[in-house]
């Protein structure tokens, strides 16, 4: 799905003329004839990233009329006001009004689409910058996770219920499908908001660090203890504890996990007593836990203890619609980090990302915009900064640059070939010098005795010449040659 940009203006004949240059863009138009419907529109939730709102409307409600109300009702859509009268009074009116920008009708095509990619991108960066300092604070919420997937939506749902309580919640996904930030989101909105959110990568623990990661340890519990560790348990207590990829315990562990999530304390390596702890459990995991509960690798007990309130986060692939709003998203925080100067990407480049199935999910969708981004050269992002997926989608034709390689020398050149060259021997004399017999490559030492002797034949003796060719000190070559049992050749020096 494309950027919508919603239109609102009396003018019969201006609406056309803006809704035929938006869709020449590449966005979507929605249209509204006053401002009580493009108000109305706002406040239903559809899905508007721009809105081109005339300041002079009749009907009661004009321009400033429903940026008050859009004010009001918290909306934080950008919108580019347009209208016939470019006066600076009106200017710092819409401005002060929440306007981003402001053009004058009747605007130019090149005017209009500066105009609305501009403010996608400031949108897109402020929103960014705002969900980041949530994120940091423990305050990430819902919201943060809108969705235009009917899928995501349920989930979002379920994870609104499950907020309201301290009911354990096992969250299920592949890899990179964003089973933290749902966690975060849980977290931020219910009663624990604000407080610490402490993640435990169970994947990641060595076997025998586990219980004194999770529960802590005392002072010389053990050789290497040099110090008190709380443990995650005790760092987590009145807050959220995230314990991710939790089918990766081993099951000595899984008892002691049991046992504290049963009781409420933990019991610290080497301590006497045991310690109350209160916390919110969250687990994921991308594998079935169920399954591993069949094969004996994870206790049935501590299954039913997690298993209380399950969800499932969809995979990207079935979430297409949310493509482009990530898409949006990861550009405008990595144009900001990087210092590029990206502003967009083309509708085709849009069209490749969602279209392509994102086996790595979200993850691998940050990374591949990460890497357009820091490769980008103009302010757009366009198809050829996504090479690698455009040769896996059909229908988009960009050709991948070869890796480099080192210059390679070939038999009889004075000078290394310089561009890249696909390696296909075929000359049974230049396959003998590099391969046995038996068909396996000649050991190192077996290489070099080949070609200092080479290197003898074709320069015909000139120890000088040899030397400065191959890169070594005649000093060198000669020692070279004695260890090789070339020394016989030195004489071809003085004969020549």
């Amino acid at each position: 799905m494309s950027t919508t940009v919603l239109i609102v203006d009396d003018d019969p004949v201006q609406r056309r003329l803006t809704e035929a240059m938006v869709r020449r863009f590449g966005f979507e138009a929605r249209v509204a004839e006053n401002g009580v419907d493009g108000l109305a529109a706002l406040r239903a939730g559809d899905a508007i990233d721009v809105v081109l709102l005339d300041l002079v409307m009749p009907g009661g409600l004009d321009g400033l009329g429903v940026l008050a109300g859009m004010r009001k009702a918290g909306l934080d859509t950008p919108v580019i006001v347009q209208t016939s009268n470019g006066s600076i009074d009106t200017v710092v009116t819409a401005m002060r009004a929440g306007a981003v920008d402001f053009v004058v009708k009747p605007a130019g095509a090149e005017r209009l689409q500066v105009s609305i990619k501009n403010a996608l991108k400031v949108d897109q960066l402020e929103e960014e910058v705002r969900r980041m300092r949530r994120r940091a604070s423990g305050s990430l919420t819902f919201r943060d996770l809108a969705s235009r997937s009917p899928d995501m939506d349920r989930v979002i749902r379920l994870a609104e219920r499950s907020a309201k309580s301290n009911i354990p919640v096992l969250i299920e996904g592949e890899s990179g499908v964003g089973k933290e930030v749902l966690a975060r989101a849980i977290q931020g909105s219910g009663e624990r908001r604000g407080k610490s959110f402490v993640t435990v990568n169970c994947g990641a623990i060595p076997d025998n660090l586990v219980e004194s990661t999770l529960f802590g340890h005392e002072k010389g519990a053990f050789t290497g203890a040099t110090e008190r560790h709380v443990g995650k348990f005790v760092e987590a207590s009145g807050g959220t504890l995230f314990l991710d990829e939790i089918g990766e315990l081993p099951l000595d562990a899984q008892v002691k996990l049991l046992r504290a999530l049963q009781e409420g304390e933990v019991d610290p390596v080497g301590a006497k007593r045991s310690v109350r702890v209160d916390i919110r459990l969250i687990s994921a995991t991308n594998r079935s836990l169920l399954d591993l509960v069949k094969q004996g690798r994870f206790r049935e007990d501590l299954y039913y203890r997690l298993n209380v309130f399950p969800m499932t986060l969809p995979p990207l692939r079935a979430r297409r619609e949310d493509i482009p709003d990530l898409v949006r998203s990861f550009c405008a925080r990595f144009a900001a980090e990087e210092g590029k100067r990206v502003r967009s990407i083309t509708p085709e480049a849009m069209a490749l990302l969602t279209r392509y199935g994102w086996p790595g999910n979200v993850r691998q969708l940050e990374n591949a915009l990460f890497r357009a981004v820091v490769l980008a050269d103009g302010d757009e992002l366009t198809v050829a900064e996504f090479p690698q997926i455009a040769a896996q989608v059909e229908g988009f034709d960009v050709r991948i640059p070869p890796a480099p390689s080192q210059p390679i020398l070939p038999v009889g050149a004075l000078e290394p070939v310089r561009e890249i060259v696909r390696v296909e021997v075929r000359d049974p004399h230049a396959m003998s010098l590099v391969v046995e017999d038996t068909g396996e490559m000649k050991p190192m030492d077996a290489l070099e005795a080949e070609i200092i002797r080479f290197a003898l034949q074709f320069y015909r003796g000139r120890m000088s010449e040899v030397s400065r060719r191959l890169g070594i000190g005649r000093s060198t070559l000669y020692r070279k040659l004695k260890d090789l049992g070339l020394e016989g050749d030195e004489k071809s020096e003085a004969a020549a």
